[in-house]
């Protein structure tokens, strides 16, 4: 819409247009209340946002442009009696830092590589995308709309495609593949940006538990229509030096070749007596879980599995919380696969542009490239009564919910903030080669010499996030220093690059991404000095789930209509009678049609 013709006043004012911002517009608007929905941004979805290649080129770029002070307006002429000014922050130049970029293939037209020549680097410091190669591409891809992949028509249905089964035999060395592929091209770096739009590359890496609270909510909501899913097929760990396979079901279990008899025994006995609470386990619960594992007479080898790839906690955690860990795992197991973990096709930023959509057809307004300066409040009851944005138009609203980097630094709390560690690498193969390379897969690399557990992400062309021949891979941890200083150490262990020893069969890192992002969890939503009727949402935190932010919408939803549901299920479009329109349809029709409790249900 044209910011000319925003009308004066609404419900709700919602400024961000990340997955809680997102999330809250969809069920006030669901619900009935007027909803305008603004982002500063060119985007949607802020720091929870999806590029291509090139766009993410673009972003990297304009990032490191410093931003100029704006001269603050007087826009006293907008005020009544008893009302006051707040500002808002014109920028958010803290949220994401200590960007570093790294190229290590050729800049020239790809090339024939044998796999056992020395990888073909020409770049091992910082550098610029290359802007004619950009400019060219951004163009083309401005031209083409998103949609035209991302949603192949209105009433697409949620869908999970179906990833390859396991491997029996999980018991080969990690890259050691060669003969798997005897000659493969190098993609070169003009390659990557000339098929840079088929590159979905997400800022905050997540996946979705299957019986998890976002799950929940896109079924219950309908929402879930307008998105795609594939099943994450491979759980990993690094252990001992070595990529393994994590046998978590029963029947990685009993087909693995990595366990003796008598550990498959003990492990499936374990995972069958921890999911009921015994006087045993409450014995241990303030006891660290490694010890509890080790009194189990498990081996070294399953505690391992145990504690980083299934509980995913640190040894010191204590026994209650790496219980409940574990159970939630075990519990989201067998719904949609032999893991608990779903991810979104053409990247997690499709999952708030998916509730974004979902409050336009409830009649929310939307516009990017557009903000708010300040808000005006009543001096008598500390209400924020309306806004001012950009252009200068007062406008209404009985609430207001902000994303947090819009909030002045003099608004936000004193705690200190904490931050995440990422890297996002493309790659020309897995960290775990088997037959198929159309594997997802999640691996932990457990904390060594001090430093922070590392969380790895590694997706598959068929995840529609990178082009054939590569693997786009997400690394997490909670920073220590900066990204480069924190993730560096692991990837040059795991993957070939110019500053490796040596040159094996480990994945090659074609390009490489490193910055630092706010932890969204360090942010205290009810301790900032705000009107009563403003709601700060936090960014993305660093959880592998969405439980959090999920739970934060939820909140923020109640203060503002506490006596409606949250995200009622939206109807079928057959089953929308609009004004002045007869209903056709009968009771059974309605029955059978309408939205109801829904599944996910698979793609062949």
């Amino acid at each position: 819409m044209a910011a000319e013709d925003l009308p004066s006043e609404f419900d709700v004012v919602i400024l961000g247009t990340g997955l809680t911002e997102s999330v809250v517009a969809a069920a006030c608007s669901r619900v009935g209340q007027r909803v305008l929905h603004l982002d500063r941004r060119s985007f949607y979805a802020a720091n929870w946002a999806s590029f291509t290649f090139n766009s993410l080129l673009t972003w990297i770029e304009e990032h490191n442009i410093e931003s100029q002070p704006e001269v603050v307006r007087d826009w006293s002429d907008l005020l009544e009696d008893g009302e006051g000014l707040m500002h808002l922050s014109k920028s958010d130049s803290t949220s994401i830092t200590n960007l570093q970029v790294f190229c290590y293939t050729s800049e020239e037209e790809e090339v024939e590589a044998q796999c056992d020549d020395a990888p073909n680097t020409t770049v091992g410091k910082e550098k610029s995308a290359d802007k004619e190669a950009v400019k060219e591409s951004s163009e083309t891809e401005s031209a083409e709309s998103k949609d035209e992949e991302a949603l192949a028509s209105e009433d697409l249905q949620a869908a999970l495609g179906q990833g390859e089964e396991p491997e029996e035999d999980q018991t080969q060395p990690p890259f050691a593949s060669s003969q798997l592929e005897p000659t493969r091209k190098k993609i070169s770096f003009a390659q990557l940006v000339k098929e840079g739009r088929r590159f979905n590359i997400d800022l905050v890496s997540k996946l979705m538990f299957s019986r998890g609270s976002l799950v929940d909510l896109l079924i219950k909501s309908n929402v879930s229509r307008y998105a795609e899913f594939k099943n994450v097929t491979r759980i990993l760990t690094y252990h001992h030096g070595n990529v393994e396979q994590v046998p978590c079901s029963r029947a990685d279990v009993f087909a693995s070749r990595q366990l003796s008899v008598v550990e498959k025994r003990k492990l499936m006995r374990f995972l069958t007596s921890c999911m009921e609470e015994t006087e045993e386990q409450q014995a241990y619960n303030s006891r660290p879980y490694l010890e509890f594992l080790h009194d189990q007479h498990l081996g070294d080898n399953l505690q391992h599995f145990l504690l980083h790839s299934i509980a995913m906690v640190s040894p010191d955690t204590p026994t209650w919380e790496g219980l409940a860990s574990t159970r939630h795992f075990l519990r989201c197991l067998g719904r949609y696969g032999n893991t608990p973990f779903l991810f979104p096709v053409y990247g997690l930023g499709e999952i708030p542009q998916c509730f974004c959509r979902m409050c336009a057809v409830f009649g929310g307004v939307y516009c990017l490239r557009h903000s708010v300066h300040c808000l005006i409040v009543d001096k008598n009851t500390n209400r924020c009564k309306a806004v001012i944005d950009n252009r200068g138009q007062r406008i209404n609203c009985s609430h207001f919910v902000i994303e947090d980097g819009y909030l002045d630094g003099d608004r936000k709390m004193d705690t200190p903030p904490r931050f995440l560690s990422r890297a996002v690498l493309i790659t020309d193969s897995s960290v775990l080669p088997v037959e198929s390379d159309q594997q997802v897969s999640m691996v932990t690399i457990p904390s060594a010499d001090g430093s922070p557990t590392v969380r790895m992400v590694e997706l598959c062309s068929s995840t529609m996030t990178c082009i054939p021949g590569t693997n786009l891979v997400h690394l997490t941890c909670q920073s220590v220093g900066s990204a480069h200083d924190d993730l560096s150490p692991v990837i040059t262990r795991m993957f070939h690059t110019t500053e490796s020893d040596n040159h094996d069969q480990r994945p090659s890192i074609l390009w490489c991404l490193y910055f630092n992002m706010a932890d969204g969890s360090a942010l205290d939503v009810k301790g900032h000095d705000l009107p009563s009727n403003v709601y700060v949402c936090s960014g993305p935190d660093g959880n592998l789930g969405y439980e959090l932010t999920i739970k934060q919408a939820q909140f923020i939803f109640q203060k503002i209509v506490p006596e409606e549901e949250f995200c009622p299920p939206a109807p079928n479009p057959e089953d929308i009678i609009y004004e002045g329109e007869p209903s056709t349809s009968t009771a059974e029709e309605k029955q059978e049609g309408g939205s109801g409790d829904q599944e996910l249900k698979p793609l062949n």
